[in-house]
């Protein structure tokens, strides 16, 4: 008798372990564009030299991935940046944000 239940208690157990594990819904793991030194999110109009940017402000919306910080930037006319030193507008030491390709 103790076999019998071992055993279906075995093959339980297996079954449950065979099964997929659930996928982690997109909502669950935040966007996060800038980390690191680059850690300001800012939607800015003008890059001189990749040093510095020109009038540059937080984005009117919080961006969920990467194409929205993109779009909502190019909505009002500026380029997704992640800035070390965003000050008074000007912005120093920007980078692309993770995930955004290309030139914007």
């Amino acid at each position: 008798m103790k076999f019998a239940i071992a055993t279906v208690a075995a093959i339980c157990v297996a079954f449950v372990n065979a099964l997929p594990a659930p996928e982690v819904e997109a909502r669950q793991v935040p966007y996060i564009p800038c980390s690191g030194l680059y850690s300001n999110a800012v939607c800015c109009a003008t890059d001189v030299l990749g040093l510095a940017d020109l009038d540059c402000a937080g984005p009117p919306v919080v961006p969920t991935d990467a194409a929205a910080f993109q779009s909502i930037c190019s909505d009002i006319g500026q380029r997704a940046r992640c800035c070390a030193i965003p000050v008074a507008g000007q912005a120093l030491l920007c980078q692309t944000p993770t995930g955004v390709v290309g030139k914007i």
